[in-house]
């Protein structure tokens, strides 16, 4: 009887509990190094399209993340100056529509229903990557504490920074967009009462937006504020800033969005960053998954779904290598996908500079950084049916072949 494939998974954040998970469900062996000293996710919310759902739904987790996310009926985009609708999109008959609905959950919330549903994954922490190394009919994977671990399959998924990407392709530099962001997470009761946080809203303004929603079945509203500015430039997602740096940012806009920001008592701040699209990303039986592969930003919706829909796309599980199977699958799924993630990656880039360099005020930097439209024509916003409609189409998922068609 052949055995298990045995496959390494370096990262354990929502991409690779994903990809974990979806392997696990095929028998494989598993085993998952995170670097941290427990399991956790920033204190932030994120946006599930009806792809992202789809994906879910796959895994058998959709009934447990639509109970602890949140559906908003409408999406809105309004004006910075006097609050104006500019738009109002429908959402509530997305399930119809596309096959799933739209919501917004608590990444925390989500990493926690991932990691639950894990039966026979080895998770080991504290392990920090240093290096990855295809060797014959696998790689190995080297830590800072001096541990090997040999799989028939290693995946990297630590992120932008990625040590697996730079042992297979060397080191480069992520791209600094000229963008900054602030989040705040604020308790829903503690906004004021005639401000509507029921929808999806985005306001639109000079050198910048601002989007919040609700998350963890609406007790908490979650607020990201984007800004065109070179003035900060680390990337780190946990350093704080006061909230009186956020209201001094937005102190032209509208009362109905100043007053929601002291409703959060703990505001950060990060700068924005993203990769060129790369030609592939696998090499012998090491491959990357996620921002580790083609970092995006976040303004399509759905800023890290492309991880978990490569974790979930149909396809059966290849025999280990050690049977003298080929390395093809992992050359068919760059070959597949690298297109669609290179138009997802580009057409990003041009929505967040085009979220500034159409708006009065825009800084230097946003008007010189490159506005082409990649891809042709988008007919996305703001309903979205270029990005809802894509999704997973069958019950199985596979890291080692591609799907169908490219997704």
């Amino acid at each position: 009887m052949p055995r298990r494939p045995r496959i390494l998974i370096v990262g354990g954040g929502i991409g690779g509990l994903a990809a974990a998970l979806a392997l696990e469900r095929q028998r494989a062996e598993v085993i998952v190094c995170e670097q941290a000293p427990k399991l956790s996710e920033i204190g932030a919310g994120i946006g599930l399209a009806p792809n992202a759902v789809k994906a879910l739904r796959a895994l058998g987790l959709e009934d447990k993340i639509n109970a602890a996310a949140y559906a908003s009926e409408f999406a809105v985009i309004r004006s910075w100056r006097d609050g104006r609708q500019i738009s109002r999109a429908y959402q509530g008959d997305y399930r119809e529509k596309f096959g799933a609905p739209s919501i917004t959950i608590h990444r925390a919330d989500l990493l926690g229903i991932l990691a639950d549903a894990l039966r026979s994954t080895d998770i080991r922490l504290g392990q920090r990557s240093i290096a990855v190394a295809p060797n014959g009919n696998g790689a190995v994977a080297r830590f800072a504490d001096g541990t090997d671990i040999e799989a028939d399959l290693v995946v990297g998924a630590d992120g932008i920074h990625s040590k697996v990407r730079e042992s297979l392709f060397g080191a480069d530099a992520p791209r600094f967009t000229g963008c900054i962001c602030f989040r705040g997470m604020a308790p829903a009761e503690a906004v004021p009462r005639d401000i509507n946080t029921g929808d999806v809203t985005l306001w639109m303004g000079p050198r910048g937006h601002v989007v919040h929603y609700l998350v963890r079945r609406g007790e908490l509203l979650n607020i990201v504020a984007h800004i065109d500015s070179d003035a900060w430039t680390e990337e780190s997602w946990t350093r704080e800033c006061d909230v009186s740096e956020v209201t001094t940012t937005y102190a032209r806009r509208n009362s109905a969005l100043t007053r929601v920001f002291p409703a959060s008592a703990s505001w950060y701040k990060w700068a924005l960053y993203d990769r060129d699209p790369p030609e592939r990303w696998s090499k012998g039986r090491a491959t990357l998954l996620g921002d580790s592969a083609h970092a995006m930003l976040p303004y399509l919706g759905q800023p890290r779904w492309r991880s978990r829909m490569a974790a979930c796309s149909p396809a059966p599980l290849p025999a280990p290598p050690t049977i003298s199977t080929p390395r093809l699958p992992l050359t068919r799924r760059c070959a597949s996908r690298a297109p669609a993630r290179a138009t997802i990656t580009l057409r990003r880039r041009w929505r967040g500079c085009a979220a500034t360099c159409a708006m009065p005020g825009a800084s230097a930097s946003a008007a010189t950084r490159p506005c082409s439209r990649p891809g042709g024509s988008m007919t996305t916003t703001p309903g979205g049916s270029w990005r809802n409609g894509h999704g997973t189409q069958g019950p199985r998922a596979s890291l080692l072949s591609p799907p169908p068609r490219p997704i």
